[in-house]
C-alpha cells in the first residue's frame, strides 16, 4: 500500500488518540477520525467538522481537504486502506491472541457466547454488536489495548474473497465456522461458492503455525474442508473434547455438557435447539482456555440475548419469538423445525422476504410456503415481494406496513408467533401490534 506518509508514522499519530471514529455523530475526545466514503457520502468533507468535535486528527485522502500548515490533517493515499493496515499493524504490535468467527448461521450469537464465557477469566475484547466487514474488523482490532488478553473477532462476507482479506487484516489465531448454509448466493454465486468462502478462515489458519480450529462433528460440509488443521471438536458425540445433550426446548434450551468425565445442566435464555451447537462451541472454548466448569455454566445461564436475536417477548394479548435479524433458507428451516416441536399454541408465524438470494429465490421461498403446509400452524402471515410469487393461499401483504395495518385491525390474541424475516423487512417493528 502507498501511502503519503509510513505506516509507523501513521501509528504513531493514532496512539496519541483515545479511540478512532468514521462517523462525526460519533466524535469522541481526541479520536481520529477517519474520512471513509460510501455511496452517498464522502468523510473528506467532514474532516473539520470532526476535529471541531473534539478529534485530535483527521485522517484523509484528497488533497483538498488538507490544509497546509494544518497538522492535525493527516493526508493518505486511501482511508480504508489506511484503516485496514493501521489495524494490522497494531494487531501485530500488541500481539494478542485473536479468535476469528465466521459463518452462516449463529456466527453473532456464538461470538457472544464465547466472549461472555472467556471474561469469567480473561480481559476480552469482541466485536461490538454485528461490525465484522471490511470496515467493522479493522475497527475492532484497533480496540484492543495493553491489557487486553484476548480478542474474539467475528468476520462477515457476502462475496467470495471477503473473508480471506478480513483475515489478512485479523491473522487469527484461532478460527471457528459455525456452519455453512444458504445464504448470500447472489453474492457467492452457488452453495459451493458459500462453502469456500466460508472455508478462507480454515485456509489461512492451515498456514499459520500453532493454530486450531474449532469444529462441529457433524458438519459434513466443514469436516470436509479441515484436512491438515488441528480440531478441537465438539457435538453429541461421547468421545468430543465437548459433547452435549439437548434436554428441553420449552421454549428455552436447557442442555446438558461433558468434557474431560465432568457433566453439567444448564438453563439458558437462548430460544431454539438449533443454539445447541453454538453453546457447546462456547464450552469447547471454555474449556480449552482454562475457565472453570462452574464460571462456564454461570455464563451461558445469564446470557441473555438481544436484538431481535430469538428474543421471548410476552405483551398483554400474545407471546412473541422475535427472530427477525436476519434470515436464509437455513436458518428458516431450523426456526420453523423448532417452533414447530414447541409446546404451546395456538402458533402463529409471521414471516418476512429473504434477502440476496439472487436466482434461486424464488425456489427458497416456495420451499419455504411448503413446509408451512406441511407444519399446519394455526396461521401463518407472509409479507415482501418474494412470498407473495409463491404464497400458495396463505395471509399475504406486501409490506411490513400493510402487514401492520391490519393487525391493528385484527388484534390476534392468546398466540404464541414466531416472527422471522431478513432484517431489511424491519418485522420487529411489528412486535407492538400484538
Amino acid at each position: 500500500m502507498t501511502f503519503r506518509m509510513d505506516i509507523s508514522t501513521l501509528y504513531g499519530y493514532f496512539t496519541e488518540c483515545s479511540s478512532v471514529v468514521t462517523d462525526t455523530r460519533d466524535c469522541k475526545q481526541d479520536a481520529l477520525f477517519i474520512a471513509l466514503k460510501g455511496k452517498n457520502f464522502d468523510g473528506n468533507a467532514f474532516a473539520r467538522q470532526a476535529l471541531a468535535r473534539g478529534c485530535r486528527y483527521a485522517l484523509v485522502d484528497e488533497d483538498v481537504y488538507a490544509k497546509e500548515g494544518d497538522g492535525r490533517i493527516l493526508l493518505v493515499g486511501n482511508c480504508l486502506k489506511a484503516l485496514q493496515a493501521l489495524a494490522n499493524y497494531h494487531r501485530r504490535r500488541l500481539a494478542k491472541p485473536v479468535i476469528g468467527i465466521t459463518g452462516t448461521n449463529g456466527k453473532t450469537t456464538t461470538k457472544e457466547l464465547i466472549a461472555s464465557v472467556l471474561k469469567e477469566k480473561y480481559n476480552v475484547l469482541y466485536t461490538e454488536g454485528n461490525l465484522n466487514n471490511h470496515i467493522g474488523v479493522p475497527l475492532t482490532l484497533l480496540r484492543i489495548k495493553e491489557d487486553t488478553e484476548l480478542a474474539v473477532v467475528e468476520m462477515g462476507a457476502s462475496h467470495p474473497g471477503e473473508i480471506a482479506a478480513l483475515c489478512e487484516i485479523a491473522e487469527p489465531d484461532y478460527g471457528i465456522i459455525t456452519n455453512v448454509g444458504k445464504a448470500h448466493l447472489e453474492g457467492f454465486g452457488s452453495f459451493e461458492g458459500v462453502i469456500k468462502t466460508k472455508g478462507e478462515l480454515y485456509d489461512f489458519l492451515r498456514k499459520k503455525s500453532h493454530s486450531k480450529i474449532f469444529i462441529h462433528n457433524e458438519n459434513p460440509y466443514l469436516n470436509a474442508i479441515s484436512e491438515g488443521l488441528d480440531c478441537i471438536r465438539y457435538g453429541t458425540d461421547d468421545h468430543l473434547y465437548v459433547s452435549g445433550q439437548l434436554l428441553s426446548c420449552t421454549p428455552f434450551v436447557t442442555f446438558r455438557w461433558k468434557s474431560g468425565g465432568a457433566s453439567h445442566e444448564v438453563r439458558t435464555h437462548l430460544i431454539g435447539k438449533y443454539n445447541l451447537d453454538n453453546l457447546l462451541a462456547a464450552v469447547a472454548f471454555g474449556r480449552y482456555f482454562g475457565v472453570a466448569d462452574e464460571k462456564i455454566c454461570h455464563a451461558l445461564e445469564n446470557y441473555e440475548p438481544r436484538n431481535n436475536r430469538s428474543q421471548l417477548v410476552q405483551t398483554e394479548r400474545n407471546r412473541l419469538i422475535v427472530d427477525a435479524y436476519n434470515a436464509n433458507p437455513s436458518s428458516m428451516r431450523a426456526a420453523l423445525e423448532n417452533f414447530r416441536d414447541m409446546s404451546g399454541g395456538p402458533k402463529m408465524v409471521v414471516l418476512g422476504d429473504m434477502k440476496e438470494l439472487g436466482a434461486a429465490s424464488r425456489e427458497e421461498h416456495r420451499k419455504v410456503v411448503e413446509l408451512l403446509k406441511e407444519y399446519a400452524f394455526d396461521r401463518v402471515m407472509l409479507i415482501g415481494e418474494e412470498f407473495g410469487k409463491v404464497r400458495n393461499g396463505f395471509e399475504w401483504y406486501a409490506a411490513t406496513d400493510d402487514a401492520a395495518v391490519a393487525l391493528r385491525s385484527d388484534k390476534p390474541e392468546g398466540y404464541v408467533i414466531l416472527i422471522k424475516g431478513s432484517n431489511s423487512m424491519k418485522l420487529g417493528s411489528l412486535s407492538e401490534n400484538f
